[in-house]
């Protein structure tokens, strides 16, 4: 974890990452998840691969990856001549740890006859292994040009898979991870929510279980929940994903009500990703002044980590990342 240094006390932090932006020639980049402070400074704010594509079109020589490390390993698999830093090198993803490279391949290998279809939300090493990577908006897309009789592996969100699966009627096998930020919705407490709002209509990620899925009017990527809220005719949403993409629903429509699902009791903040919060202001000033902790990837796994990546921006490359926002 990135350790603040005492001596920041009497710096202003905005100020100088406003100065090393410039500086260092950065663009600055913030998931939808990340807190709301950094998504206001971020010159890019929206779904990980948009973010790394659209940093890949700048004429930055630094990319700040407001995220989590397989997002800002993505960055650099797109950006190989740019220096990509992460403000805290310890942000990770319960995915990507569910979902070791070495299981990975020998699951593979037990499984000859099957391609792989993999979430984005995993390693470098285990994009190489695979066949196509895919998003949440990129999926559905990719699965459909797949010929029914193709045997699939889906890794390693079991909840995505099984969202597709049962949507497309197509028998996959799923690795078991789960994102945990996603899997702590309750249905109970989702139920009471609805019972004090019965117009609202439920939005939720595809990375939420059956239980909160089954209730969801509306189902898709962060980009694409923002993009329903948009254009929804009721006054009210309850939005099943992390809550600070609700603070760009507040910033686009601030007339609209917009209610985080509740996890667990309905009193705690379970539904916050715990690795996205490592990511504050005064790292983001420390990675754009010390250009570290810095993001390096062997150039024969970059290159076939890219392979797989390719194959689903020429399959879905209209659906990727939509509804993202530009720069500000």
């Amino acid at each position: 974890m990135t350790v603040i240094p005492a001596d920041l006390s009497g710096i202003d932090v905005r100020a100088e990452i406003e100065r090393l932006r410039k500086e260092r020639n950065a663009v600055i980049l913030a998931h939808y998840y990340q807190k709301p402070e950094l998504q206001d400074l971020a010159d890019f704010v929206g779904d990980s691969l948009e973010l790394s594509r659209k940093a890949a079109a700048t004429n930055a020589d630094v990319i700040a990856f407001c995220g989590v490390k397989f997002m800002a390993d993505t960055a650099k698999i797109l950006s190989p001549e740019k220096i990509v830093v992460l403000p805290d090198l310890e942000a990770g993803c319960s995915l990507e740890d569910s979902c070791p490279p070495e299981k990975f391949k020998a699951f593979r290998e037990a499984h000859p006859d099957h391609i792989a279809l993999t979430y984005i939300n995993c390693s470098t090493e285990v994009k190489a292994l695979s066949d196509v990577i895919v998003t949440s908006s990129s999926a559905e897309t990719i699965l459909q040009q797949i010929p029914k009789d193709q045997k699939i592996i889906f890794g390693p969100d079991r909840h995505l898979g099984g969202y597709l699966s049962r949507k497309f009627n197509r028998d996959m096998l799923l690795w078991p991870g789960v994102c945990i930020v996603h899997e702590a919705f309750s249905e109970t407490e989702l139920m009471k929510l609805k019972a004090q709002h019965p117009n609202a209509p439920i939005a939720a990620h595809p990375e939420c279980p059956p239980h909160i899925i089954d209730h969801a009017d509306y189902v898709g990527s962060t980009s694409g929940i923002l993009k329903y809220a948009m254009e929804m005719p009721g006054d009210t949403l309850i939005v099943a994903t992390e809550p600070h993409i609700i603070h760009q629903m507040q910033l686009a429509l601030p007339g609209k009500t917009f209610i985080g699902a509740p996890g667990a009791d309905g009193n705690c903040n379970c539904n916050i990703c715990p690795y996205m919060a490592l990511n504050t202001m005064e790292k983001l000033y420390l990675a754009l002044r010390n250009l570290q902790p810095r993001v390096e990837i062997e150039e024969g796994l970059r290159l076939a980590a890219k392979k797989s990546l390719d194959r689903m921006l020429e399959m879905a490359s209209g659906s990727v990342g939509k509804g993202d926002l530009g720069a500000r």
